[in-house]
């Protein structure tokens, strides 16, 4: 089986965040926006959705989809990433400051990953 780095990359994050997810959902509680509906539901939901993108960016013959419903899922949890980095923006923890501002450029390079599994 050989695949780009980033889609290993992608793959492998995918598979620690949706194990967390589903073993410890309060974690991504004060991330939801106030807007979406059924908090922990809709946590669960994408730590499956996760999981799945995992296991099809491993897989040669489901790839291709699993690169272009990871790179949607990436875009879908971007509002949760921009609320934690504000809510952050109003501590005084520098270092959660730091991961919360910092994991938002990631998401670039990790749409590109996904987009790149999808184009095989």
């Amino acid at each position: 089986m050989v695949f780009a780095r980033g889609t290993r990359i992608l793959s492998a994050a995918f598979a620690i965040s949706g194990t967390v997810h589903l073993v410890r959902p309060r974690t991504f509680e004060p991330l939801m926006p106030s807007w979406v509906p059924a908090h922990r539901e809709v946590i669960l939901a994408s730590g499956v959705a996760e999981l799945v993108c995992a296991a099809g960016l491993n897989t040669r013959r489901t790839r291709r989809v699993a690169g272009l419903v990871s790179a949607l899922l990436l875009v879908a949890v971007f509002p949760g990433n921009l609320k934690m980095a504000a809510d952050a923006a109003r501590t005084d923890n520098t270092p959660l400051k730091a991961a919360a501002l910092g994991r938002l450029p990631l998401q670039l390079p990790l749409i590109r990953a996904a987009l790149g599994a999808a184009r095989g």
